[in-house]
């Protein structure tokens, strides 16, 4: 079954309760996100992809995930 941007969006607002979290896309594969969260201050931007990454709990691990494609934007709060 495919994932919606609703559930992506759960995740990263579980994951990131105090961030601003923004999530499109509803072809059922290939989504947008923009995760701005303190948490994120100091990192660099593969370590913050990767906290999202982290968020995602294995939706996108390996060809049989049930998230195919996610165009991240992250930072941290200006």
């Amino acid at each position: 079954m495919p994932i919606t941007a609703r559930e992506i969006e759960q995740l990263l607002r579980d994951a990131f309760p105090q961030g601003q979290v923004k999530v499109e896309g509803d072809d059922g594969a290939h989504f947008a996100a923009q995760v701005i969260d303190e948490s994120f201050r100091g990192m660099n931007r593969v370590q913050q992809q990767r906290a999202v990454y982290a968020a995602l709990k294995g939706k996108m691990d390996g060809s049989h995930g049930e998230l195919h494609a996610l165009a991240l934007t992250t930072k941290a709060p200006d």
